[in-house]
């Protein structure tokens, strides 16, 4: 028997007033995999994965995850789901009067049953995994632009989540942080068995952690397969947007 996959949209449309940004979008990820977005500016890729996670409903479409309609659930029913999805946003969105322990342990306390000895372990765990335990005791404006990301990407897996929505995970940071935090989100998916969807314009990123790409355009995907296949897809969208 075929496993289902861990998340699918289903001719998914939204729109804003008269913008129609969503205009029939399908897409399936399998089970400890990692799925990339990629489009223009505009092109609705945060909008889309906004949807996974209930933060927006679509105005018609299905939006499955682990085989829940997410669009149809309320209240306790979609806080239950939500706990079980990490969401990296683009700016990290730390608590900047909190310390980097402060800011995982926001979400460890009101969400889990753990004694605050047993959050301290967790804590020190997570930032371990990222490679930053001894940045515990500093503030957001104390850290550099990669290791927010590390930190925000600590926070979002603090809840050990199944699933993983990374926007723009490696926006405006040098090469070197940039494979860094790509390789963050290959580790995940090896070691702990996370399932991502991940929105990037960024060629490095999506080549390390990218087990499909899909090219949204206009609302819908134009194509979807590996990065050199998305690539030499032939059309003016895709040939801007690589500089082919």
């Amino acid at each position: 028997m075929t496993e289902a996959p861990v998340i699918e949209l289903r001719d998914v449309y939204k729109s804003f007033g008269s913008n129609e940004v969503l205009k029939g979008v399908d897409l399936l990820v399998e089970n400890d995999t990692s799925a990339v977005v990629m489009g223009g500016s505009g092109s609705g890729k945060s909008v889309l994965i906004k949807h996974i996670v209930g933060l927006l409903n679509p105005d018609k479409g299905q939006i499955i995850v682990n085989g829940k309609r997410v669009d149809q659930l309320v209240g306790d029913e979609l806080d239950t789901v939500r706990l079980t999805i990490g969401y990296l946003f683009q700016s990290g969105a730390l608590f900047d009067s909190m310390t980097v322990y402060e800011n995982l342990d926001f979400f460890l306390e009101r969400h889990s049953s753990d004694s605050e000895s047993e959050r301290a372990e967790r804590i020190m765990e997570t930032l371990s995994w990222v490679g930053l335990p001894e940045k515990r005791d500093e503030f957001p404006a104390q850290l550099s632009g990669g290791q927010k990301k590390r930190i925000a990407l600590a926070r979002a897996i603090i809840m050990e989540p199944e699933i993983l929505l990374y926007d723009e995970p490696t926006t405006g940071l040098d090469p070197v942080s940039v494979r860094s935090v790509s390789e963050l989100i290959v580790k995940l998916r090896e070691e702990k068995g996370v399932t991502s969807v991940t929105i990037t314009h960024d060629l490095l990123c999506a080549e390390i952690i990218a087990d499909s790409i899909h090219f949204l355009h206009e609302g819908r995907f134009l194509t979807s397969g590996s990065l050199d296949e998305v690539r030499r897809y032939n059309h003016a969208a895709i040939a801007t947007f690589f500089g082919n």
